[in-house]
This record gives C-alpha cells, sequence and structure tokens, in this order.
C-alpha cells in the first residue's frame, strides 16, 4: 500500500474517532460541567484530520507540478 492510500485510511478512521468525542462531549454536557478533558478531546483528532486533509488536498496539485503522468483509479475507493 502506498502512502496516500495510508493517509486515506488513517483520515477516516480519524474522523471516525472525531465524531465519537464530539458526541461524548455533547453527552457529557447534557449530564452536567463536563471536565476540561472531556471538553478538549475532540482537538486532537482534529488536528490530525486537518493535516491528513491538506495532505489530501495537495497531493494532486503535487502531482502536476512534479509533472508526473496522473495515474487511473483502479478498483473502488
Amino acid at each position: 500500500m502506498d502512502w496516500s492510500k495510508w493517509i486515506r485510511q488513517i483520515h477516516r478512521w480519524l474522523s471516525i474517532i472525531f465524531t465519537a468525542t464530539v458526541i461524548a462531549n455533547f453527552v457529557a454536557m447534557a449530564l452536567g460541567e463536563p471536565p476540561a478533558w472531556v471538553v478538549y478531546s475532540p482537538l486532537p483528532p482534529l488536528f490530525l484530520l486537518l493535516f491528513s486533509g491538506l495532505y489530501m488536498f495537495v497531493l494532486p496539485y503535487a502531482v502536476r507540478w512534479r509533472g508526473e503522468p496522473a495515474r487511473e483509479r483502479i478498483g473502488s475507493a
């Protein structure tokens, strides 16, 4: 598996973790004043999502800048 496939898979799993932490945050707020670690728990996956998302956003442009031919997609994503 090449780097872009790994980054995509990591990005997908990070989005699931981020969603779970946001839901846990809302549940904790509904039950009362949540501790600080619950409130800030969505931030680490969010920052990792930012970096992996920026990588995937820039990747097609970087391929064109390097002058490499575009690869055809094989199979489903």
